[in-house]
């Protein structure tokens, strides 16, 4: 504190603070959204809501006795519309989208985002080489560029935890992040050193991110 007396160094302290302190919670919360919620205080990223396997137990239910609480798996290894192993690549990745995208269709229920890694992505924009459009500025605005897959946008996100050679068809109606309102990026009172002349500004938040319909979200994976 004294060797940033003076109230415009303390602004300036501060701000570089905060700034630091929002990328880092950015950072770390983007990384646990792919994440399958197993590290300590980790949210339940899609790893676990929409698994690999296509089980496990998200929200008490276990979706081995409650097959109907499942995720499509669409693996290129056993691809969901039948006959063999398949490739991924910028001439296979459409084969792959489209059975997922059927599996997921419920009348007006449809994906709206598919996040990709960036190799799956690659793939994708390969493919569309010559069909290729853009959607609107405001994904670019938000650090994406996105393409269009029917009704769906289709990001890369590879730099910020999710598995190479994964790609997600979300039906983000039934997703949702949800925090509590007590702790919800709440700054709490300073706490002081008891070994070190400075003091503590603790921020908090406390959520999760929920799903009220597995069986409408999918992963493609190798």
């Amino acid at each position: 504190m004294r060797n940033n007396a003076g109230r415009n160094r303390i602004i300036n302290l501060v701000k570089a603070r905060t700034a630091n302190a929002v990328r880092t919670f950015k950072n770390n919360f983007s990384a646990d959204v792919y994440s399958d919620g197993t590290a300590v205080n980790q949210i339940t990223g899609l790893q676990a809501l929409v698994a690999d396997t296509g089980t496990g137990t998200v929200g008490g239910i276990d979706s081995t006795a409650f097959p109907f609480w499942r995720n499509i798996v669409q693996s290129a290894a056993a691809p969901l519309q039948g006959g063999g192993a398949i490739t991924p690549g910028p001439t296979t990745m459409e084969s792959l989208m489209l059975a997922a995208w059927l599996a997921v269709v419920r009348g007006d229920d449809k994906p709206d985002l598919i996040p990709c890694s960036n190799d799956y992505f690659t793939f994708f924009e390969q493919g569309q080489a010559s069909l290729k459009r853009y959607n609107d500025t405001t994904e670019a605005e938000a650090g994406f560029v996105s393409l269009k897959y029917k009704t769906a946008d289709v990001i890369f996100d590879g730099g910020s935890g999710i598995a190479n050679q994964h790609m997600y068809m979300l039906n983000t109606d039934y997703l949702e992040i949800v925090a509590h309102q007590d702790a919800n990026m709440t700054d709490v009172p300073e706490l002081r050193s008891v070994n070190q002349d400075a003091v503590v500004m603790p921020v908090i938040w406390q959520g999760n991110v929920i799903c009220s319909n597995r069986s409408l979200q999918c992963v493609i994976k190798a």
